[in-house]
C-alpha cells in the first residue's frame, strides 16, 4: 500500500529542496517496488501446484508471459523433493532466482536474517506417506517450524500463505494457528474453489438462518474433499450469529450412503437440487447408483444445528455443488463451484489475489479460522470412515469466528488449454 508522501514544504533552496525531493521520490519508489516472496513447496513440476501458484511470479497470470502481472517478486525457492520431471531449475536459470539449499536459506537470502516480505508454503503433491486413516501426510508442520525459527531469530515476521489445509492432522492444524496468533504473524491458508465462479452466482444472506447444506463432492476424500468442506464452509460461515464450530462428524459409505436418503437422513429435494447442478445432470437425469463404486458420504454436525452433507459419487459425478433452503419462504437455492480445469486454472491466480492482498495490507483476505475447521474436520470424517463411520465427537472443533469476507463472482477467466501445454 503506497504511503501518501505531502508535498507541503517551505522553499529552502535549490540543493536542500532538490534532497527532499529526491528523499520522496525514493520511498514512493520503496513502496511500488514489488514485494519479495520466498516459495517453500514440496516439488516443483509442470501443473503441480507449485507451478500454478508460483509461477504465476514468473509467466503472468496466464502462465504464458501474456496475462496481468502481480506486484510480487519471487526471490528464492526452496524444493523438498527434486522429480524427474522437476521444472524449478529451469525456471531459477531463465528467470534469475536462487534455489536455497534449506528453508532458511531461503528466507535470509544467505544473511543470517530475514529478508523477504512474505512466504508462500505450498505442501501438495510428492513421494510422502499417509497416515493411518488416508490423509497425505504433508510436511507442513516442518516446514512452519523451520519458517518460525528464522521469524524468532530475526525478530520480525512477515505474511505467510498456506495452500490448502492448515495439516493433515488437528494437532499440528492448530499448532500452526497457535503459533501465528502468539507471534501475530498474518495468515491465509485454504482451497481455491471457495473463492472461483459459481454457476449461477449466488450466496446465502449474511445472518440468514440456515438448518441444512447438502452438496456433492468428488476424488479423492483427503485431497478433493476438503476442497468441497472449504466451499461449503464459505457458504455456512455467513449464517446468522457466523460460526460457532463443530460437535460431530461422520463419514458413511456403501449401502448406508443410500439408505440415508431414502430415510430422509438428508433432505432428498436440496440432493435433488445439488445434483441438478452438476454437469450431466442439469435437466433433471437420475443419478445411476451402479457407477459409484464406493458411495461416500461426508455429514458435518454444527454446534449451532446446522447439518452438512457431502455426497462423494466418483464415477457418476465430478463436480463441486451445494443447495439450501433461502429467507422465510423455504426456497431452494443451488449452485456448482466452478473452477477452470484447463491450464492456466485461473482459480489460483484468485487465490494468487488474496496473498497479494494481505501481502500490501498486512491483514488476511479471509479468516484463516475456516481452513483451521475445515482441516480439523476432515481429520475426524477419516477417522470416522476407517471406524466403520462412527459417529466422532469433536469437542477440539469449537472454533468461533464471524465472516469477514463476502463472496463475488469473479471476471471471466482467460481461454483455457490442455494441461499438456506450457
Amino acid at each position: 500500500m503506497l504511503r501518501v508522501v505531502r508535498l507541503i514544504r517551505p522553499f529552502y533552496g535549490c540543493a536542500s529542496s532538490c534532497a527532499w525531493l529526491l528523499a520522496c521520490h525514493s520511498a514512493l519508489a520503496a513502496d511500488q517496488a514489488p514485494r519479495r516472496v520466498a516459495a517453500i513447496v514440496t516439488e516443483y513440476r509442470h501443473n503441480s501446484h507449485a507451478d500454478i501458484i508460483v509461477s504465476r511470479l514468473l509467466l503472468t497470470d496466464t502462465l504464458d508471459g501474456k496475462g496481468r502481472t502481480f506486484p510480487l517478486k519471487l526471490v528464492s525457492l526452496y524444493t523438498d523433493q527434486k522429480p524427474p520431471n522437476d521444472i524449478s531449475r529451469l525456471l531459477a536459470a531463465s528467470h534469475r532466482f536462487p534455489i536455497a539449499r534449506g528453508i532458511s536459506d531461503a528466507l535470509t537470502l544467505g544473511t543470517g536474517k530475514l529478508a523477504v516480505d512474505g512466504v508462500l508454503l505450498i505442501a501438495e503433491h510428492g513421494n510422502y506417506p499417509f497416515s493411518a486413516t488416508g490423509n497425505h501426510q504433508y510436511p507442513k508442520r516442518r516446514f512452519w517450524d523451520e519458517t518460525i525459527a528464522v521469524f524468532r531469530k530475526s525478530g520480525r515476521v512477515v505474511p505467510v500463505f498456506i495452500d490448502k489445509h492448515l495439516a493433515d492432522n488437528w494437532a499440528d492444524a492448530m499448532h500452526i494457528y497457535k503459533t501465528a496468533h502468539e507471534l501475530k504473524i498474518p495468515l491465509m491458508a485454504g482451497s481455491s474453489v471457495p473463492g472461483a465462479w459459481r454457476r449461477p452466482p449466488v450466496a446465502v444472506d449474511r445472518g440468514a438462518g440456515l438448518s441444512e447444506i447438502v452438496g456433492i463432492t468428488h476424488g479423492s476424500t483427503d485431497a478433493y474433499g476438503f476442497h468441497g468442506l472449504e466451499a461449503v464452509q464459505a457458504v455456512a460461515e455467513e449464517r446468522r450469529g457466523g460460526e460457532t464450530g463443530v460437535r460431530a462428524v461422520q463419514c458413511l459409505a456403501g449401502e448406508r450412503v443410500w439408505r440415508a436418503l431414502e430415510e430422509h437422513l438428508v433432505d432428498p429435494e436440496l440432493f435433488r437440487a445439488a445434483l441438478a447442478r452438476a454437469p450431466g445432470y442439469e435437466h433433471g437425469q437420475t443419478l445411476d447408483r451402479s457407477r459409484v463404486n464406493d458411495p461416500r458420504l461426508l455429514i458435518v454436525h454444527h454446534r449451532d444445528g446446522l447439518k452438512v452433507s457431502l455426497f462423494e459419487l466418483n464415477g457418476a459425478v465430478a463436480a463441486w455443488t451445494a443447495a439450501w433452503r433461502a429467507g422465510a419462504s423455504g426456497s431452494i437455492v443451488a449452485t456448482q463451484f466452478w473452477t477452470q480445469e484447463a491450464r492456466p486454472g485461473e482459480h489460483f491466480g484468485l487465490l494468487l489475489d488474496g496473498f497479494t492482498k494481505m501481502m500490501q495490507t498486512g491483514v488476511p483476505s479471509w479468516p484463516v479460522e475456516r481452513t483451521l475447521l475445515t482441516s480439523g474436520a476432515l481429520d475426524a470424517i477419516l477417522l470416522s470412515h476407517t471406524h466403520a463411520g462412527a459417529l466422532i465427537e469433536t469437542p477440539e472443533l469449537r472454533v468461533d469466528y464471524q465472516p469477514t469476507w463476502r463472496w463475488r463472482q469473479p471476471p471471466p477467466p482467460p481461454p483455457g488449454r490442455p494441461w499438456s501445454e506450457q
